[in-house]
């Protein structure tokens, strides 16, 4: 019998309790003892000190944004397969209810095992005796989703699609996406495991288009921490916005009642994502000579002191760095005070058949304007001398939704709630 044949002749338990059914007990508290953070509204617990810990699933925006940030990622880019509206708002309901136990550490549904033999179990079960691990789990609409479901007249006029840039070499296999699914954990496990299960929940509904794993943190929201390196070897993010600075937050990040208009009301609360995969050629950047590194980026490699200063977080001279220099180009005062808020993360994927490795950073950019935000600053390092070193090889961009605020709450609901 194949795989799609016992599918088909073993109903799962969902189709015999459905959701709501009492094996179902839902909630955000940490389990097994372990300590959970706090999320209300904008400001979030910097400390994140205990991995073993459960993220607030509940607030007025996404965990996964100002959340200091975790040490792991898989991110996902779905393509929605059902054109029945009523059947994918149900599937949006049904992978808040899994998000909801997985971030607090719970297996999904009824469990791994101990339910119906004859039924495939709710959850996987990779994840069994793990800690929450700072679980998160944040949900973005692309640009297509819009078309998919006739919600043009709802598509914010922030949500643009992205123009090609100087250098990009964008492989469509790798690139758009009309939902994506952030999981970002402390154990590479746990955030695996919460891709699956909801790839699992929407077989039949959405299929998963591509994918990226990340290890190694390149941007911190959490600045008294030590600045993370990426594979350059450079400090990342020294001025990356803080978790706690709810002023900046509210100013560069979070969409707010100035930002909309009667069509994108919808987005109050929410957040734009710009998710960029970026190859690296280090095999070149290994044989440049230190100072020559240090140019391009305006920073020495050491301490992460921009050029002519002593520490990492003294403000930069821009003019003492060359007019190529990244940091130079990249910086707020060089685009009109266009600031954004990273999370991005290291990546190697095998080697690219000549003997280089498939490395690189997969960049993650949240805002509250995609044009004045990414965009601009993009433009702007069209001559930046790291270009010679990297290349832009996957894009996409995604609105992100408010959080979700209660137990009755369901990612997508303002969107999608008028429709449904």
């Amino acid at each position: 019998m194949t795989e799609s044949e016992t599918r088909a002749s073993s109903p799962s338990r969902r189709s015999l309790i459905g959701w709501g059914g009492a094996g179902l007990a839902l909630g955000a508290a940490a389990a097994g003892g372990a300590v959970a953070m706090t999320r209300t509204g904008n400001d979030v617990d910097p400390a994140g000190a205990d991995t073993g810990g459960a993220v607030e699933f509940h607030g007025a925006n996404q965990a996964g944004i100002a959340t200091p940030v975790q040490d792991r990622l898989h991110f996902a880019a779905f393509d929605v397969t059902t054109t029945d509206r009523a059947e994918f708002v149900q599937l949006l309901k049904d992978w808040t209810q899994a998000a909801r136990r997985m971030t607090a550490g719970k297996a999904v549904g009824d469990g791994a095992f101990g339910g119906l033999p004859e039924a495939p179990p709710d959850d996987t079960g990779e994840a069994l005796g793990l800690k929450p691990s700072r679980l998160t789990l944040t949900v973005g609409f692309g640009p297509s989703l819009f078309k998919k479901f006739d919600l043009a007249d709802r598509r914010p006029d922030a949500l643009v699609d992205l123009p090609t840039f100087a250098g990009d070499a964008l492989d469509p296999a790798r690139s758009n996406g009309d939902l994506c699914v952030q999981a970002c954990a402390d154990d590479p496990q746990v955030a695996v495991h919460a891709i699956r299960n909801l790839a699992r929940i929407g077989m039949g509904k959405v299929v998963i288009r591509w994918s990226q794993l990340g290890f190694g943190k390149t941007s911190s929201t959490t600045p008294d921490a030590q600045t993370p390196r990426n594979l350059m070897g450079f400090k990342d993010g020294t001025r990356n916005i803080a978790g706690t600075e709810t002023d900046r937050l509210k100013k560069f990040v979070w969409v707010g009642d100035k930002d909309v208009d009667a069509k994108s009301s919808w987005m109050v609360g929410g957040s734009y994502l710009v998710a960029r995969r970026i190859r690296m050629h280090i095999e070149t950047w290994d044989r440049t000579p230190l100072q020559e590194q240090e140019d391009i980026f305006g920073r020495d490699k050491g301490e992460g002191a921009p050029v002519g200063k002593a520490k990492e977080r003294d403000e930069p001279f821009l003019k003492a760095m060359k007019p190529d220099a990244h940091v130079r180009l990249a910086h707020p005062d060089a685009n009109h005070g266009s600031t954004i808020l990273r999370r991005g993360y290291s990546f190697t994927d095998g080697t690219d058949g000549l003997g280089r490795l498939e490395a690189g950073l997969f960049f993650l950019a949240y805002m509250r304007d995609v044009g004045n935000g990414f965009v601009r600053i993009q433009r702007n390092l069209a001559t930046d001398a790291l270009n010679e070193y990297i290349q832009h090889v996957g894009s996409a961009v995604f609105a992100v939704p408010p959080g979700v605020r209660d137990k009755d709450d369901w990612w997508g609901r303002t969107l999608f709630s008028e429709e449904a």
